[in-house]
């Protein structure tokens, strides 16, 4: 999922009235949103040399970086990993979370928080950095799944506690005040005060009825909020929202007084793809809106199937839908068959991420791509023309495991996060910079 850049100074302001409001009350109404960036080109091709790798220090599983952010100068990255390295040479333990300069490279030595369990999410802030996941202490305070730390110093932000008893938070994004997270906790998604953790009760859609042969229960795996504050798209394993039948996605309408569903539904998400494994049954995955906020893109895994559902499900691709028309999408790139997990639209692009092989594969099946079909060779991450919905020339190459699971897009450049070891050949464990032509 596309994450926010830092916002300007005085959106900063407006955010830090707006949760020193919210701290006095439990509700405060809705207003424009950090607006999402749009970039002027495509992303380089070429890595930048100074980010810091990730260490695989054995058994378990294979490091990876599941969630990135920033604040001024400073990137924030979690996932699943107890080491870093850094454009220097120079080892540190980082128990699945770092900080580290966003033009340099080396890693913030005074945050160091000790987590005992893997990041999924975080939120970088401008008094604290949330942090979600499958956790249940940090530096020793039991805080199950979410945790709110000091910038400074990584020490936990005691007066900020859920409440949550287990589980996993899996996206979290502060808008005006109200901190939503979602995931595996709670009432799946719901909007937090951002300075006591308590539930504000403003989304309170019942998100209920677990898709049959899905991986887990109920769960919101991601969501996104467009740039004026006004709509919440989500995905995950649930078939009902507010007693509506909404499979793996719905829409909210985030008006002054509490959210509501909104009545955009496309129909064929309630379809099965080919798979019949348990992790790829609820399939949608990450989903962004474009920087103008009038389109959303959405990642699926699920295996694609044969005719005549070919063209109409969203399976094992990355699909453009306009507000205005739930019928039908814009465009659907396929893979061919293998999944896509994550996405980001900056306006020049819709970039993707995922284990795949091919892109414009609409035809294929088993990662192959037919004789004299035109599909695109692209190893675990691509670019999509967001009009045309066609693999566009971007091409660096990442070998992947699993797939990338989030992207950060500031006004430099693109973030990566990734289970990869390389990019466009050269070494990035976990993590990469792809900057925009001329920064």
């Amino acid at each position: 999922m596309f994450r926010r850049p830092p916002p300007a100074f005085g959106a900063v302001l407006g955010a830090a009235l707006a949760t020193l409001l919210v701290a006095v009350a439990t509700t405060v109404p809705v207003g424009p949103s950090a607006a999402s960036v749009e970039q002027p080109d495509v992303v380089s091709g070429n890595p930048a040399n100074y980010t810091p790798d990730i260490i695989d220090t054995g058994p378990g599983p294979k490091p990876r970086v599941d969630a990135i952010d920033q604040r001024r100068h400073t990137i924030y990255a979690g996932g699943v990993f107890n080491a870093v390295v850094d454009v220097d040479g120079r080892h540190y333990t980082r128990s699945h979370l770092m900080a580290f300069g966003a033009t340099s490279g080396l890693l913030r030595e005074y945050f160091r928080p000790r987590l005992n369990g893997y990041v999924s999410a975080v939120e970088a802030t401008r008094d604290g950095i949330f942090v979600g996941g499958d956790f249940t202490k940090v530096n020793g305070v039991r805080r199950p799944a979410l945790v709110k730390l000091d910038p400074a110093t990584g020490a936990v932000v005691k007066a900020f506690d859920a409440g949550f008893r287990g589980g996993r938070v899996t996206e979290i994004d502060l808008v005006e005040g109200r901190l939503f997270v979602a995931g595996k906790v709670g009432q799946k998604l719901m909007a937090l005060n951002p300075t006591t953790g308590r539930n504000t009760h403003y989304f309170d859609l019942h998100i209920a009825d677990p898709i049959p042969g899905a991986w887990g229960a109920v769960a919101v795996y991601r969501f996104a909020i467009d740039p004026a504050g006004e709509r919440l798209i989500a995905t995950g394993n649930f078939r009902t929202v507010a007693g509506k039948p909404r499979s793996r996605l719905f829409v909210a309408d985030l008006r002054p007084k509490g959210a509501v569903l909104d009545p955009w539904y496309y129909r064929p998400f309630a379809q099965s793809c080919s798979s019949k494994t348990p992790r790829r049954i609820a399939y949608l995955q990450g989903v962004d809106f474009s920087p103008g906020g009038r389109y959303f893109v959405v990642a699926a895994t699920g295996q694609i199937p044969f005719s005549p559902d070919r063209g109409v499900t969203v399976c094992d691709a990355a699909a453009r839908f306009n507000l205005d028309n739930d019928r039908r999408p814009v465009w659907i790139n396929y893979t061919g068959g293998d999944s896509v997990w994550s996405v980001a639209a900056t306006g020049a692009a819709v970039y993707v991420q995922g284990h795949f092989h091919w892109l414009d594969n609409r035809n294929g099946s088993r990662s192959e791509c037919p004789p004299h079909d035109n599909c695109a060779p692209r190893k675990g991450i691509g670019a999509i023309g967001s009009v045309s919905g066609k693999a566009l020339p971007w091409n660096p190459r990442k070998p992947a495991q699993i797939g990338g699971k989030d992207f950060y897009a500031s006004r430099h450049g693109l973030w990566i996060g990734s289970d990869s070891l390389r990019i466009a050949g050269e070494r990035r464990r976990g993590i990469a910079f792809m900057p925009l032509p001329g920064r």
